[in-house]
């Protein structure tokens, strides 16, 4: 099996791995560098390619999903609020403009 066959990977982890790929872009991520984290993230959450059946591979973790979670309000939270609602405010200006 040549290295980045994703076909011992079962449909749900397929799935994951897009869903994954599809927040790392909207991030601003290339579409190269998505995929690569994707499929990293669900290897790391399931082991590698499980074989499907009843009782066949490990419970995937949710580690990688979590920490992700848990980090993702700590930088603005070390900011003053009135440099966060500034910063809010100059979005909605962009946003708005940008609509426009």
């Amino acid at each position: 099996m040549p290295r980045g066959d994703k076909s011992s990977y079962t449909d749900k982890q397929k799935r994951k791995a897009e869903h994954i790929e599809e927040g790392y872009e909207k991030r601003g991520v290339s579409e190269n560098e998505a995929e690569r984290r994707a499929w990293a993230t669900v290897n790391k959450e399931s082991g590698g390619g499980n074989k499907s059946g009843s009782g066949r591979g490990k419970k995937d973790t949710k580690v990688s999903s979590r920490k992700g979670g848990r980090l993702g309000g700590k930088a603005s939270a070390a900011r003053p609020a009135a440099e966060r609602s500034a910063s809010a405010k100059k979005a909605a200006a962009t946003r708005q403009r940008r609509e426009a």
